[in-house]
């Protein structure tokens, strides 16, 4: 089996269980770009927090790009604050050799400096005025699917997002520290089944101004404990606290989903449950009119 195959069958194995896309049409995204060479413009211009531009390369043993278009809420798609933490992890774990290689879409520029901005975000971006990268190579339409992991031939070594799938990151890791891929070292883990009081939550409407708490249970139904690994949110504007000790079978264990809105808006925003079950990951939803 060449890296490619290995690569490929790990990935639908990390992204199957999203249920965002059938199996086949997943298979067939990663034959289609797995190996594939990205394309760069000629002539780009990187800058910091959208002032000073600055002198910075494309190339790189290892590259983390990432596209980011202007459908939707611009904070919520960024979540700068989890790629700074992947920075550090990575420089922490000795991946000085991954450079990170943002382009941003410019149909919201006002949306994008402010975010910059607000998160004290420091690294280069490209915005890319005319949205150059992206008709040089057509990227997937799915926001899941707008990352890659480059080598330094810029060739496709892994798609996915690690900031919003922390299977993903896992694999980004163990390819940049050169561990062997493959689908068996994932399946060894002790395997329980959750149950739950609701998967999704309505807060109504209220006062934009004030925040709202919504809470989800999940009942270890199963004989093994259940552990939670991650939790990712689809917006910056929700937070989710939870205990990170494992759950005995047949205890429960609470989630709290703070969301604070930035403006008056009708939102249903996502909380995506990382755990040791079957049905990971485990999509928790909450709702309402921030007015």
């Amino acid at each position: 089996m060449g890296f490619r195959y290995l690569v490929s069958i790990s990935l639908l194995f990390f992204l199957i269980s999203c249920g965002n896309q059938k199996k086949e049409d997943i298979g067939i995204l990663l034959q289609a770009w797995t190996e594939k060479e990205i394309l760069f413009p000629e002539d780009l211009t990187f800058t910091v927090k959208g002032k000073d531009t600055v002198d910075f390369s494309v190339a790189g043993k290892y590259k983390i790009l990432t596209y980011v278009d202007s459908i939707g809420c611009v904070s919520c798609k960024l979540q700068l604050g989890r790629w700074k933490a992947l920075m550090k992890e990575l420089g922490e774990a000795g991946g000085a050799s991954v450079k990170f290689l943002f382009f941003f879409s410019p149909e919201k520029r006002r949306d994008f400096l402010g975010t910059l901005k607000s998160e004290d975000f420091v690294y280069p971006v490209c915005l890319d005025e005319e949205d150059r990268l992206n008709k040089l190579n057509h990227f997937p339409s799915e926001m899941a699917f707008q990352t890659f992991l480059l080598d330094s031939d810029n060739r496709v070594l892994a798609v996915g997002n690690p900031i919003h799938n922390p299977k993903v990151k896992e694999l980004y890791l163990r390819i940049i520290q050169g561990e062997q891929i493959s689908k068996g070292k994932e399946s060894t883990q002790i395997m329980t089944e959750v149950g739950m009081d609701a998967t999704s939550v309505s807060l109504g409407s209220f006062d934009w101004h004030k925040e709202q708490k919504a809470t989800f249970t999940l009942k270890n139904a199963g004989g093994s404990p259940l552990v939670i690994q991650d939790v990712t949110t689809s917006c910056g504007c929700t937070t989710v606290s939870y205990s990170k000790e494992p759950v005995r079978p047949g205890k429960e264990i609470t989630l709290e989903a703070v969301y604070k809105a930035e403006h008056p808006e009708h939102f249903s925003k996502t909380v995506t449950v990382y755990c040791n079950t079957v049905s990971s990951p485990i999509r928790l939803s909450l709702s309402g009119d921030a007015k």
